[in-house]
Order: C-alpha cells, then sequence, then structure tokens
C-alpha cells in the first residue's frame, strides 16, 4: 500500500544505463544493503537475497530513473534477476494530505544456481534536482559468495528413490467408516422388518403356517355375501375367487396355476382325480371370471351366488379327497 502511494507521487523511469544521463552531478554512496531471505549462516545454491538502496529526504514530485535489469545483471551472469525493482516508503515527513518527502527502498531479488564468488554490479539511480539537472547517484557493490552442500565422496552412496510413507491408520480414521456400515445394516434390517410387516397385513395368509386348504377357504370366505354383486365390484369378486383357487392348485397338484390361462390349468387338472361333476363346474366358473375379468361382461346373481360355494365345494372335495389317500397310505 504504501509503495503505491508513492507511485502516485514520484514517477519511476527505467532506462537501459545511466551513463548517458551524466548531466549533473555524480554522487558515492555506501547505503546499499544485500539481504538473505532465509535464515542461514551461509547462502547456498537457489538462496535468494534481496539486493538494494535507500534514498531519504526525496522531497514530493521529485522524478526518479532506475537501471533496467530486466535482463539480469548482465548477459550470461550466474547471478539472477528473480523479482524486479520495488519500492517502498519506509518513513512521511509532513501531513498525509500534503507530503514534504519520502524515505524510500529500492531492492531487487536475486539468486545463483551456480556455487563461486561473484562482485555485484554497483546500484544507481538517477534523481532530478530543484534546478532540472539529474544527479546519479551510484552505490557501493557487496561480494556475494554461493556455497554448496558438500558431499563426501568416500562414504557417499547412491540410494533407491524412497516410497511414500506409511503412517498407522488410526481408530478416529476407521470410525466413520464402521459407523456408515452399521447404519446400512440398521437400514437394510429396518426396510426387512417393515416389508414383512406390511405383507403380513396385507397378506396374512402368505404368511402363514396353516395347511393350503386352510388358507384357501380363508380368502374365499372374505367374498361370502352379495356385497361384491354390484357391476362395479365384481371384476374384484371373480378375480379374488380364483386367485384363491389358482394358489391351492399350485400348492395342492404342483400346476403352476397362476401363471397358466384358464385353458391350461384345465388341461392339467384333466389328468389328476378331481371328479368330472366338479371339473366341468369349475371350468365354467372360470371361464366366466375371465368374461367378466377381461371381456367387461357381467355375471347374473345365480352365477355370482354360486361362485363362492362352488370354490369352496371344489377346494374342501380334494382335500377330502387328499386326506383319504393319506390315511389308505398309512394303514
Amino acid at each position: 500500500m504504501r509503495m503505491r502511494k508513492l507511485l502516485n507521487i514520484i514517477v519511476l523511469a527505467f532506462v537501459s544505463g545511466v551513463s548517458a544521463l551524466g548531466q549533473g552531478k555524480l554522487v558515492q554512496s555506501e547505503d546499499s544493503f544485500l539481504e538473505k531471505l532465509q535464515e542461514r549462516d551461509s547462502v547456498l545454491i537457489g538462496d535468494q537475497l534481496r539486493y538494494g538502496f535507500r534514498l531519504k529526504d526525496v522531497p514530493a514530485g521529485t522524478g526518479l530513473m532506475l537501471p533496467d535489469f530486466s535482463k539480469g545483471f548482465y548477459r550470461g551472469d550466474s547471478v539472477e534477476i528473480a523479482r524486479p525493482w520495488e519500492a517502498d516508503t519506509s518513513a512521511v515527513r509532513g501531513s498525509k494530505k500534503a507530503p514534504k518527502a519520502y524515505d524510500i527502498v529500492f531492492s531487487v531479488i536475486i539468486t545463483s544456481f551456480e556455487e563461486g564468488k561473484y562482485l555485484l554490479p554497483p546500484l544507481s539511480v538517477v534523481k532530478e534536482t530543484s534546478a532540472g539537472k539529474p544527479d546519479t547517484i551510484v552505490f557501493k557493490p557487496h561480494e556475494l559468495e554461493v556455497f554448496t552442500i558438500p558431499v563426501d565422496t568416500a562414504t557417499y552412496k547412491i540410494h533407491d528413490i524412497k516410497g511414500q510413507i506409511k503412517y498407522p491408520v488410526t481408530f478416529s480414521e476407521v470410525l466413520p467408516y464402521i459407523l456408515a456400515v452399521l447404519l446400512a445394516a440398521l437400514l437394510a434390517f429396518a426396510i426387512r422388518a417393515l416389508v414383512i410387516a406390511r405383507r403380513k397385513k396385507a397378506f396374512p395368509e402368505a404368511v402363514s403356517n396353516d395347511p393350503p386348504y386352510l388358507i384357501a377357504l380363508r380368502k374365499l370366505e372374505k367374498f361370502r355375501g352379495d356385497k361384491y354383486w354390484a357391476k362395479d365390484k365384481q371384476k374384484v369378486f371373480y378375480s379374488g375367487i380364483t386367485d384363491a383357487l389358482r394358489e391351492y392348485i399350485d400348492s395342492r397338484y404342483g400346476i403352476d396355476a397362476p401363471e397358466m390361462t384358464t385353458a391350461e390349468i384345465f388341461d392339467s387338472l384333466g389328468h389328476t382325480d378331481v371328479p368330472a361333476d366338479l371339473f366341468v363346474e369349475m371350468r365354467r366358473l372360470f371361464e366366466t371370471a375371465d368374461m367378466v375379468k377381461f371381456a367387461k361382461a357381467f355375471a347374473t346373481d345365480e352365477e355370482n351366488a354360486a361362485a363362492v360355494p362352488l370354490a369352496v365345494r371344489f377346494v374342501t372335495s380334494t382335500y377330502q379327497v387328499d386326506n383319504k389317500a393319506n390315511e389308505g397310505g398309512t394303514e
């Protein structure tokens, strides 16, 4: 911030040299500095240093011109410019609104990548005088000595590149993963319990250990009465009856009735011991259900009244046949 204020007041013009501007006096000064940016006893290869000078009591509005080091001190020199000229004010005399003079610090950042001892070039600045003639102020140069880290060639051995350091895993690092696994397991358990609970509520027979004929009779019992005989409810009525019978046929005879058409079901039932008269009546019941469900037909009250008793008789008759066969096998 202080440097910006300075540049608003003092014009800094960079020129290629100062020898051509020797119209005024040549002033020798020793007020230059060479400061290490690293806190070391000596300067090593690659270290950076601040090289510059200080001007005191520079009147406000004074024009200053500095040497152009944009291409380095010397071409091919081992000392390089890492950062160009920087100007900063160290003191201001007078009021802030109307300053009278400044103390200014000018510097460049230098570095070297070769070991050796180097005499840095003298720094200079051309200062405009009140008479309009520029004075050249030359500052005494410094000597820079750059060192390398000594290597004992007698004991030195070339080592392979070291791998990455592997630090032990701490419990605090593993804890988030453990908590995530436990949370996922708890969530899966909760979802499973919720699904089972809803299934029990919607289909209590599906999770029951009761025999198939009891499950079928319990489902059929829900459709007794005439509350489903209305035309807008007949589809639900016949779907519920035939679905219960399909599941019973699947469990009783091993026929995949839930995935079969009516024709396929009775083709398979034709090879079983279902009584002929019951077989015909059951086929008529399924065909009536298909007409109601798929052809948008409507059953008569007589057909509706006979549907549930017929389905119950089919279950109880085939169960009784199955029960007698088991009893005969036991004897």
